[in-house]
């Protein structure tokens, strides 16, 4: 069994950098799911092959599916002793599908990045200038805020009352933020 711990947060809180370096600092395995879904398509597997045809028309890929990856890359690569979902789950249909593989994989604990929103702003448009994202405006920033608001925030009510919420401050210095994760595993 290994036991997950869930990233959460909106846009700009920096739940990526955080993960990386946690993950490496407890030897947890870093589950991107955006990388893990891009690593199927590329690699052409059965799962990446329907989740492409999807994606090409447009459509979103499955929750099932998703998990049916997850599920794949937990048991295939060293997660024995855990792992960290990094962008997953984001609804909560997707926290209820996620439930199905509790008695194996079950959601221990959920770090929740908290920043204000005119901070997330100024980073995801940094960010922007210095990775050269085209899609780091400040009109799609606002709609990807206003998104998660609307269905990855309930998560944390749904999370709360399993008493699985960890919240941090995500203002500050990396090194700072890190500590304060750090404290928690």
């Amino acid at each position: 069994m290994s036991d997950l711990v869930v990233f959460l947060g909106p846009p700009g809180a920096g739940k990526g950098t955080q993960a990386l370096r946690i993950a490496k600092k407890f030897n947890l395995t870093h589950i991107s799911t955006g990388d893990m879904l891009r690593d199927h398509v590329s690699r052409l597997t059965n799962l990446g092959k329907e989740a492409k045809s999807l994606l090409d028309e447009g459509k979103l890929v499955p929750d099932n599916l998703v998990i049916k990856m997850l599920t794949e890359k937990l048991r295939e690569g060293d997660s024995s002793r855990g792992a960290i979902l990094d962008g997953f789950p984001r609804t909560l249909k997707q926290a209820e599908s996620l439930d199905e593989i509790r008695d194996n994989f079950p959601v221990k604990k959920v770090i929740v990045f908290e920043a204000g929103k005119d901070e997330l702003i100024k980073r995801i448009l940094l960010r922007g200038k210095t990775s050269g994202r085209s899609d780091d405006t400040e009109d799609s920033i606002t709609v990807r805020l206003e998104v998660y608001e609307q269905d990855t925030e309930p998560l944390i009510d749904f999370y709360e009352q399993k008493a699985m919420v960890i919240r941090i401050n995500a203002v500050g210095g990396v090194d700072d933020i890190y500590k304060q994760i750090s404290k928690e595993f």
